[in-house]
């Protein structure tokens, strides 16, 4: 179960641009929660009710927890390329806020599309696909709206901006698991 410390870190580090009153100290989350300098790889995600208003994270890990969550509350909430940047007036009951740290990504070894339909844990794995140019994930939450392994991997192959034919090109997949935590907006503290 992750510690609601990340929830409060992502809420924080979305408020300071809207009010410079909010900051995070660092060090001291780091001194009160030592896990939050280990390297971790984090999405954060804000939905409007059921439907997506940003989404951005790492699937490597490659900085401080603590980093990686700011990182990418801001980029979700501001940069997400599929969405406007948050506006102050969306704050209400309907917006979820969710953190989901990543396990480091293992490579599915398969000889073909149904043996890698076979190795695939429904509502479990996280995938990264991989070929060439392309490339996409989905979290496993996504599971959710895409309950079939086909769907999923249909699904996965247009995120990575391909279609379904690319695994007769047999490309590289990845599977991964989350710890997620999530709360609406109103309920979580800032720091």
């Amino acid at each position: 179960m992750l510690d609601p410390i990340l929830l409060r870190i992502a809420k924080t580090a979305i408020l300071e641009r809207f009010d410079p009153s909010y900051r995070i100290d660092r060090e001291k989350l780091i001194r009160e929660y030592p896990f939050l300098a280990e390297p971790g790889a984090a999405f954060v995600t804000l939905n409007k009710g059921k439907n997506l208003r940003g989404c951005i994270g790492s699937i490597i890990a490659h900085q401080p927890l603590i980093d990686d969550i700011i990182h990418n509350a801001r980029s979700a909430a501001f940069s997400d390329p599929r969405f406007d940047p948050l506006r102050p007036e969306e704050i209400d009951d309907s917006l979820i806020l969710e953190v989901s740290v990543l396990t480091p990504p293992q490579k599915i070894e398969y000889s073909d599309f149904e043996d890698l339909k076979r190795k695939i844990v429904p509502k479990k794995d996280g995938l990264i696909l991989k070929y060439g140019q392309y490339q996409g994930t989905f979290l496993p939450q996504v599971w959710e709206q895409l309950p079939s392994v086909e769907q999923f991997l249909e699904h996965l192959s247009y995120k990575a901006g391909a279609n379904p034919t690319i695994y007769s090109m047999h490309p590289e997949i990845y599977r991964y698991r989350v710890e997620h935590i999530e709360e609406p907006w109103n309920a979580i503290l800032p720091l």
